[in-house]
C-alpha cells in the first residue's frame, strides 16, 4: 500500500455524480419516497422539478406546494407533454408492476430514472430493459445506497488499494422495521429481498462485481404472518477467496440496544466498517460512521461523514443520469444495464430459497 494512500485520505471522494449543468425534471408519482427523499435531494442539488403527476391529486398538489413545482398534471399523458415542453428527465416512482405501461407512453430517446425495484420479477426486469433499448431511452434505476457519500468514500478506499485485495464482506442488519408504513407490500409474494435487501445486493455488486452463484433462505416470522418475508440470509459466491454474507433480521423488536446495521469489508491489508445509521430505530435513525484500519497502522481510525443515504444518495442517481445524457460515453453506475444484473442476483436468491437446502442423511 502506497504511503500517500493513507496520508491523503482527506481527499477521498464523497461527492455523488453531478452534471455540469442541471436538467429539468418531471415526476410520475408523488408518494412518500418522492416527497421525503427525491425532492429534498433535488432541492439540495439544484435540480429543478417542473411538473408532477400522481394517481392521488392531493399527493401531487401537496408535493407541488411543498417544493415549488409549477405544474400538477391530471394524467400521465399531460405530464408527458410537460416533459416534452421542458426537455425534462422523467422521474418514475410508481408501483413496479406499472413501469412498462408508463415507459410505453414516454417519447423515444428520453432520459428516465425509475425507482427500484426494476420490476417485481426477472421477467418484468427483462421487459423494462427491452423497452429502454427499443425506445432508445437513457435510463437508470434508483438503487441509491451505492451513491451514499459514505459508500463513495468506502469504495474510494477500496479502489486506492488502502485495504489490499478484498477477501471478506459482511452486511449485517438486526432491527425492527415499521412495515405498516408500506401497506402495498402486504399482498405481495416477494417482499424482503425485492424491497430491502436488494439495496445491499446492489451495493455489494458496486464494490466487487457479479457473484457466480448464490445461496439464500428468505422467510417469514411468526409475529408477522401478514408479510411473505421479513428475514433473509444470503451467501454471494465469488469463488475460493472472497466470502460475502448478508444477515437480515427485521423482527428484532427488543429495544434499541443491540440493533445493528453494519457493512464490514476486509482486505488482505486492512478493513472498513460502515455504520448505516438510518436503519437504527427506523425511521428515527442514528449518525452514520465510517472507520478503517490498515495492517501497517494497526488501529481503527474514523473518517468524516458528509451526507447520508437519505437524502444525499438520491442526488447521485439523478445527477449521474444527467451526466450520461450530456456525454453518452460516460459510465453511469445506475444504468438499467447494470441494474438488470442486480435483478438477476435477486432472482437467483428467490430460486435458491425455493429449492431449499441439501437434506441431511442421518442413516447409520
Amino acid at each position: 500500500m502506497a504511503v500517500d494512500n493513507v496520508s491523503r485520505l482527506e481527499e477521498l471522494n464523497y461527492v455523488p455524480e453531478m452534471p455540469e449543468k442541471p436538467r429539468n425534471i418531471v415526476s410520475i408519482g408523488a408518494g412518500g419516497i418522492v416527497q421525503g427523499s427525491h425532492y429534498p435531494a433535488y432541492k439540495l442539488a439544484g435540480f429543478p422539478v417542473k411538473a408532477v403527476y400522481d394517481l392521488s391529486p392531493e399527493a401531487a398538489k401537496k408535493a407541488a406546494n411543498a417544493f415549488d413545482v409549477r405544474h400538477v398534471a391530471s394524467t400521465v399523458e399531460e405530464l408527458v407533454e410537460y416533459g416534452k415542453q421542458y426537455d425534462a428527465i422523467f422521474d418514475i416512482a410508481t408501483p413496479a408492476n406499472v413501469i412498462c405501461e408508463i415507459l410505453e407512453k414516454l417519447p423515444d430517446g428520453s432520459g428516465v430514472l425509475i425507482q427500484k425495484p426494476m420490476g417485481e420479477s426477472i421477467e418484468e426486469a427483462r421487459a423494462i430493459l427491452g423497452l429502454c433499448k427499443s425506445k432508445n431511452l437513457t435510463a437508470g434505476i434508483n438503487f441509491q445506497l451505492r451513491q451514499a457519500p459514505y459508500m463513495l468514500a468506502a469504495r474510494d478506499l477500496v479502489n486506492r488499494g488502502v485495504i489490499g485485495e478484498v477477501v471478506d464482506i459482511d452486511h449485517r442488519l438486526i432491527g425492527a422495521q415499521p412495515w405498516n408504513l408500506w401497506p402495498f407490500l402486504f399482498p405481495k409474494d416477494r417482499v424482503e429481498i425485492n424491497y430491502h435487501s436488494i439495496h445491499y445486493i446492489d451495493n455489494i455488486r458496486s464494490f466487487v462485481g457479479d457473484p457466480k452463484t448464490v445461496y439464500c433462505k428468505t422467510m417469514q416470522h411468526p409475529k408477522m404472518r401478514d408479510l411473505a418475508q421479513t428475514r433473509t440470509a444470503i451467501i454471494m459466491d465469488y469463488g475460493p477467496d472472497l466470502r460475502v454474507n448478508l444477515h437480515i433480521n427485521f423482527n428484532h423488536d427488543y429495544a434499541k440496544k443491540y440493533q445493528e446495521s453494519i457493512l464490514k469489508i476486509e482486505g488482505t491489508g486492512g478493513a472498513i466498517r460502515v455504520k448505516l445509521g438510518l436503519m437504527y430505530d427506523y425511521p428515527e435513525g442514528e449518525p452514520d460512521s465510517v472507520e478503517y484500519i490498515t495492517s501497517e497502522e494497526g488501529e481503527w481510525k474514523t473518517l468524516p461523514v458528509r451526507g447520508s443515504w437519505f437524502n444525499e444518495a438520491f442526488i447521485g442517481t439523478m445527477g449521474g443520469l444527467m451526466k450520461k445524457l450530456d456525454d453518452p460515453s460516460y459510465t453511469y453506475m445506475n444504468s438499467v444495464e447494470d441494474a438488470y444484473h442486480t435483478m438477476c442476483v435477486v432472482e437467483a436468491c428467490y430460486k435458491s430459497s425455493a429449492a431449499g437446502g441439501v437434506s441431511v442423511d442421518y442413516s447409520e
